[in-house]
């Protein structure tokens, strides 16, 4: 008994990624559409003052904009949400094997590479560049600058 409650707890402890809870109340909960997608009815139809239509007409186009809104929604993304679903799958996957098996290494093999030229270019400058300076600099040592002011 001990032994199959002790499986058991660690199939649960060992869950599968791909098959965790999703929430069906909060479908965004890291905020990605907070601004983007709310539109209302008010934030695109507007009658200033002076300029009423009908009560009824008004209420009608309310209702009319909010319902195919909310059905052409529901019907697009029954329609197209799963073919794209696989789409944006396909490319984030593509995306990762590339960053993954491609941008790093080649960004590592760049880094040991121009670590060893990097060594040598620093002997060359400290070879042939600092004699130069340190001589320049001993000329230029004794120059006095002054500033007079003449009226």
């Amino acid at each position: 008994m001990a032994e199959q409650r002790g499986e058991l707890e660690e199939r649960i402890i060992i869950k599968d990624q791909h098959t965790k809870e999703i929430d069906l109340v909060n479908r965004d909960p890291k905020h990605i559409n907070e601004d983007v997608v709310k539109v209302d009815f008010e934030d695109v139809i507007a009658e200033p003052v002076g300029t009423y239509s009908f009560d009824g007409v008004w209420k009608t186009s309310y209702t009319t904009f909010t319902v195919s809104k909310y059905w052409c929604y529901r019907l697009l993304s029954a329609v197209l949400g799963i073919p794209l679903a696989v789409i944006w799958g396909f490319l984030f996957a593509l995306i990762s094997f590339c960053h993954i098996w491609a941008v790093v290494p080649c960004i590592k093999s760049y880094l040991i590479e121009i670590q060893c030229v990097s060594r040598i270019y620093s002997l060359c400058i400290h070879t042939f560049c600092d004699p130069l300076f340190e001589a320049l600099s001993k000329i230029c040592s004794n120059i006095r600058v002054a500033v007079r002011k003449e009226i």
